[in-house]
């Protein structure tokens, strides 16, 4: 391998790296560890939700202007910033602040994880990407995204695990409370650490970052991204997808509500499921550049449909572990396919590279909309609804919004087969 490839190879890692690092303490500790984080913060599945919804709120002014910025200037230089200024957050996050705090807290991350990050890395990966890689550039970045996430994942359990004295049944609050602070501290620091990495290397040796910036930012280059079809359909695709997503987070309160499962085998699973999420990534990255994304599109959110209405007919029961594993399995195969293969098509949709980060912000701005809807939602079906039936309702959402998606894409499909045919 030349010194080349070395290089383009360790671009991708760091942005794998921070990729899923950066949304480790908004996110991912509360998906592996919902019904500690519950306890611990003494919060309802309602009141989470509605933390993430001023994450979300936040979250949908920094896609407008944070993409036009990620044209404007460096990727690494942005990146680093928000690996630096999430982790600080971490200090706030630890301290067991109360339910208001908690909230301002979620809407700082909502600024410091999408202003100043996200349009940054998508658009540094289709840089890596080129205009023949695009699906193993998005595969390999949300697959190593939930490799990631996996490491910490398990990284947190062996930590709440060593931290708890005695069974973790008859362990008391303020022991489950100063477990997950070091988990807190950890992914802190380690943050901190892969944002240097970040500001000093990650460089690109086939594109100079002059290339890839705007020299000022106007309003004609937003209005000229408006008028690009696929920018509106991945509007509508990714707003599907990521409500499946977000679903995702309640597989770990499904098995110790549903499944009876005690709280470090459901943080088990929801680790589980950050391992699955690379094997998916990867696989459907290399399959989805033999063919067209946007089929692929299509096959994923049948998936979905099909894994979620297993869950909502009821026949998954504490007795039936190979059914509900197996269920899961297609379910969240379904979801992660999408989702590392969204962003992918915008080579296939004719979105310049020099706009990518406009574009971005624009489509994410209705795409991630779920940030503000989708947890207070699913936090309203689940208190209303106790036991069984509030996930099944939860599940049915989720079959609604997957087949919407699934319209959406063979919309898309259709029009890049019809645009290859004039």
């Amino acid at each position: 391998m030349d010194s080349k490839a070395k290089h383009n190879w360790r671009y991708l890692f760091l942005l794998i790296l921070s990729g899923e690092a950066v949304f480790i303490l908004p996110f991912v500790l509360a998906r592996v560890f919902r019904p500690t984080v519950l306890e611990v913060f003494n919060l309802t599945n309602l009141e989470l939700g509605t933390c993430f919804a001023v994450y979300g709120f936040v979250a949908m002014v920094s896609y407008l202007f944070g993409g036009p910025i990620a044209d404007r200037f460096p990727p690494r230089k942005l990146i680093a910033t928000a690996l630096f200024s999430t982790a600080l957050g971490g200090i706030v996050f630890a301290a067991h602040p109360s339910y208001f705090v908690l909230k301002i807290l979620y809407g700082y991350w909502g600024f410091t994880t999408i202003f100043l990050f996200w349009a940054p890395m998508i658009k540094a990966t289709r840089v890596w990407g080129g205009k023949k890689s695009q699906g193993k550039a998005f595969g390999f970045l949300d697959g190593g995204r939930g490799l990631v996430g996996a490491s910490f994942g398990a990284l947190g359990v062996l930590i709440f695990s060593f931290f708890i004295v005695g069974e973790i049944e008859t362990a008391s609050l303020g022991n489950r409370t100063e477990a997950f602070n070091y988990i807190v501290w950890a992914t802190s620091t380690i943050m901190v650490c892969i944002g240097i990495f970040v500001w000093f290397f990650l460089k690109s040796d086939s594109i100079k970052e002059e290339e890839i910036q705007l020299q000022k930012i106007s309003l004609n280059q937003i209005k000229a991204v408006l008028k690009i079809p696929a920018v509106w359909l991945l509007m509508v695709i990714i707003l599907c997808a990521y409500v499946g997503y977000k679903i995702t987070d309640v597989f770990s309160l499904y098995a110790k509500e549903v499944m009876l499962y005690n709280e470090v085998s459901s943080a088990q699973i929801g680790t589980l499921l950050l391992f699955i999420r690379p094997a998916i990534g990867i696989a459907i990255g290399f399959i989805a550049d033999k063919s067209k994304t946007t089929l692929w599109l299509i096959i994923s959110f049948a998936l979905s449909i099909l894994g979620a209405l297993f869950f909502v007919s009821g026949v998954i029961t504490p007795n039936t572990t190979v059914l509900f594993l197996l269920s899961v399995l297609i379910t969240v195969s379904g979801v992660y396919a999408v989702r590392s293969l969204y962003f992918a098509t915008m080579q296939e949709g004719h979105i310049p590279l020099l706009v990518t980060g406009t574009a971005v912000g624009l489509i994410s701005l209705v795409g991630y909309t779920p940030d503000i809807f989708a947890g207070p939602l699913m936090g309203y079906l689940l208190d209303n609804s106790p036991g069984e039936l509030g996930h099944q309702h939860v599940f049915i959402m989720l079959t609604f919004f997957s087949l919407i998606g699934l319209l959406a894409s063979v919309v898309f499909y259709r029009i890049q087969i019809r645009n290859k045919s004039l």
